[in-house]
């Protein structure tokens, strides 16, 4: 796969198309964790299948994901939180979880683009497709998704990738991708990667 060099002599990918998994590392301890997680793990798992597709087609990874307030943390301690006993989530983090050569981004707010370094990553990696999977589908995937439209990316939000505490929630917020932000979001196991 072909790099590219930063100013700091530093490597990156370079890829038309990067997979982005937001907020799928979490303990899922909060108001309505429970009832997210029981529609999160289906979408995990086909995150997970659509991601060994993305890795075999040399598509690089970029986990976007809330920072659970643990500023200190970086990707190793928030994965080991988050694996840990007391996380509800362990099973579909242990799924889903980064690989070393994955790329991470901690989110302060909704939109992964909002103060943090993911447009200058995905201008390193000469981006110009995101395929967006995650939680929650009418909240942080929105948000990231319409910053990312802004920014002339085009979208692919696999609807099978996505979840919300509510399926209405997901219905909603897919009418808008397809609408307002012209979004591919046909089946995962559908989408053409080449």
């Amino acid at each position: 796969m072909p790099k590219s060099r930063n100013p700091q002599g530093h490597t990156t990918e370079r890829s038309a198309t990067v997979l982005l998994i937001l907020d799928l590392l979490s303990d899922f301890r909060f108001a309505d964790g429970r009832r997210l997680l029981r529609h999160a793990i289906p979408a995990a798992k086909r995150v997970a299948a659509l991601k060994k597709r993305t890795c075999a087609q040399g598509i690089p990874t970029i986990y976007v994901n809330d920072n659970l307030g643990k500023w200190r943390s970086e990707r190793s301690q928030l994965l080991e939180y988050c694996l840990g006993p007391q996380s509800l989530g362990r099973e579909l983090v242990a799924m889903i979880a980064p690989a070393t050569d994955d790329y991470f981004v901690l989110k302060p707010k909704h939109s992964g683009f909002f103060d943090t370094p993911l447009q200058t990553l995905l201008e390193q990696m000469s981006a110009r497709r995101l395929i967006v999977t995650g939680v929650t589908s009418h909240q942080c995937i929105l948000f990231t998704a319409a910053d990312a439209y802004v920014r002339e990316y085009e979208l692919i939000i696999p609807r099978d990738c996505i979840a919300a505490m509510q399926p209405e929630q997901t219905r909603a917020a897919l009418a808008i991708f397809r609408t307002a932000l012209k979004a591919d979001t046909g089946l995962s196991s559908r989408l053409k990667l080449a």
